[in-house]
């Protein structure tokens, strides 16, 4: 799940029915691909993707470090890799694979934004799975953080306002930043940290601490829960489609089965 470019296009796409540009070859819809992203040229966008590709953009757009990583991958190296009627696009040192296919149809080369699905659906699932992991390992070093400072665990996430009561507080200029930084505060309630939620539970040490992930929408946003405790060990297991109740059932660090540490 290295590098992904307009990764969280598509977390559910219809079949299309607009009419989207053709070429004579997949190089050519490549290279028109590529112009369109460093040029930014969203109308070129939507003649190659379709008129809908907006909308499976997450609120704040395209994520400008991947569009910066994908023009510069393409100028180190790009090449089309064909099986018959379907083409994909690879680029960089690494051979990252664009997740859109480039299918041939009855008038040419076209992008199948529906048949890149599954494919984008699967690297969002692991991108944001890797997220919360990372998360967890942030969470463990913030508690730590918060440690040296007031001589005890936080029981919060997020700060009272006006209070240092949780791992997270808005700091003026110039002002010591709090042990986790604003990520974890998303702007919506409700929408969670890259697909996941998190809940502090109690930890199996009575002078530890540990937290608890799971998915926003199962099989969408996430597939495995994860919790941590203060020895930076993460687990993980499928709640399955109920993740959300199960996981609100949850009171207690407790690393045993189902539960197994992430390799």
């Amino acid at each position: 799940m290295k590098k992904v470019l307009l990764s969280t296009l598509l977390l559910s796409l219809p079949l299309m029915s607009y009419a989207q540009q053709m070429f004579a070859t997949p190089d050519e819809a490549a290279n028109a691909f590529a112009r369109a992203i460093a040029g930014n040229n969203d109308t070129q966008l939507t003649a190659l993707l379709g008129d809908d590709w907006r909308q499976f953009l997450p609120p704040e757009g395209a994520d400008p470090e991947a569009i910066a990583r994908f023009n510069r991958d393409w100028k180190v190296s790009h090449q089309i890799v064909q099986q018959g009627n379907v083409a994909h696009l690879n680029v960089g040192q690494e051979n990252w694979q664009l997740p859109i296919p480039i299918v041939k149809a009855s008038k040419g080369w076209h992008f199948d934004m529906s048949a890149a699905q599954d494919e984008i659906l699967t690297r969002t699932v692991g991108r944001n799975e890797l997220s919360a992991i990372q998360a967890m390992r942030a969470y463990v070093d913030a508690q730590y953080d918060y440690w040296q400072r007031k001589q005890a665990f936080a029981t919060r996430i997020i700060s009272h306002a006006g209070q240092q009561d949780g791992l997270y507080w808005p700091v003026k200029p110039g002002e010591t930043p709090s042990p986790l930084g604003p990520a974890f505060s998303p702007d919506s309630p409700g929408e969670g940290y890259h697909g996941y939620y998190f809940r502090i539970i109690a930890s199996d040490n009575a002078k530890g601490f540990a937290l608890l992930a799971w998915p926003v929408t199962w099989g969408e946003t996430g597939v495995m829960s994860f919790m941590v405790s203060q020895d930076d060990r993460v687990y993980q297991t499928d709640l399955g489609e109920d993740s959300g109740l199960k996981a609100i059932a949850i009171e207690k660090f407790t690393p045993h089965d189902p539960w197994k540490p992430v390799e």
